[in-house]
């Protein structure tokens, strides 16, 4: 019993120690490459539900204010446009319940995310900055991984996963609920549907809250 509660208080005082050192660090270089990585996510997600659905992507763009855009052919539109936010959300949750698994080799998924990285940015984008950005993103995480041990690279998956999860959460508030008037994915699925971004805007950010208080739940009832 001693030892499980020092595991959950070890987890806790981690998850505040890493959302501490995310609130100050937000606005640095530091994070920066993070939130690049997840917009990559989020323009990826676009893209796959249009090649489930059908379509096919014409190009990716990512630029350097954090903004990017896919341009697909075809598809369903309505689950296309709804993959973004959602889609980098369950990346995230993906990463972060890799890096719970105590038999996977961190240091594999770590190289398979770079590999995928880099080649996903030479099929698909076609921006400079973003054509860049996922080269040496991509490298720089695969040649990481060859060269740490598995805690370093469990903590890299970590620090992905977390990130991407609630970066989607703060992505979906700038974009959707603080300006709904702004052109978004919400925006364009309320053109198609007739219901109001705002509405979209609150379904997904409610999602997105339920889903990572969900994901920290297990990995707390694990500890």
């Amino acid at each position: 019993m001693k030892q499980k509660l020092v595991g959950k208080l070890r987890f806790l005082s981690g998850f505040a120690m890493f959302l501490g050192g995310l609130w100050f660090l937000w606005d640095t270089p530091l994070i920066y490459p993070l939130k690049i990585f997840v917009v990559l996510l989020h323009e990826i997600s676009h893209g796959i539900a249009a090649l489930a659905t059908g379509g096919s992507i014409e190009r990716i763009t990512l630029d350097a204010e954090q903004g990017g855009a896919c341009y697909c052919d075809g598809g369903n539109a309505f689950l296309t446009l709804s993959a973004g936010y959602l889609g980098s959300l369950l990346w995230g949750g993906l990463i972060f319940s890799v890096a719970r698994m105590k038999r996977v080799n961190t240091g594999w998924i770590n190289s398979l995310i770079g590999v995928a990285v880099i080649v996903l940015s030479l099929m698909y984008i076609r921006s400079d900055f973003g054509l860049v950005f996922g080269l040496v993103f991509g490298v720089t995480l695969f040649f990481a991984a060859q060269k740490t041990g598995p805690a370093m690279n469990r903590g890299v998956l970590f620090v992905l996963g977390l990130t991407s999860a609630l970066y989607a959460i703060l992505d979906i508030k700038g974009d959707v609920l603080d300006r709904p008037e702004a052109l978004s994915d919400a925006r364009m699925l309320a053109d198609l549907t007739g219901i109001p971004a705002l509405v979209w805007g609150i379904a997904w950010i409610s999602i997105a809250i339920i889903y990572s208080l969900w994901l920290l739940y297990g990995a707390y009832e694990e500890a």
